[in-house]
């Protein structure tokens, strides 16, 4: 993963996951990869829907943390 500013004190970034979310035909797609649950796909119709369906199942994945 990139983008993430180097680190000069104590507190280090662990990422909790990876997201790509591309568009194929009018539809998107995204694909979603952590400790947890592992890789999973999603689809949607409309960006909005896509990122409804990330939302929500990635904060009950996370809700434990």
């Amino acid at each position: 993963m990139t983008g993430f500013p180097f680190s000069t004190g104590v507190t280090m970034i662990e990422p909790l996951c990876n997201i790509t979310i591309s568009k194929d035909d009018g539809d998107f797609m995204a694909k979603v990869q952590t400790e947890l649950g592992g890789l999973r796909e999603y689809a949607g119709e409309s960006f909005e829907e896509l990122l409804e369906q990330l939302f929500l199942d990635l904060q009950e994945e996370f809700e434990s943390f």
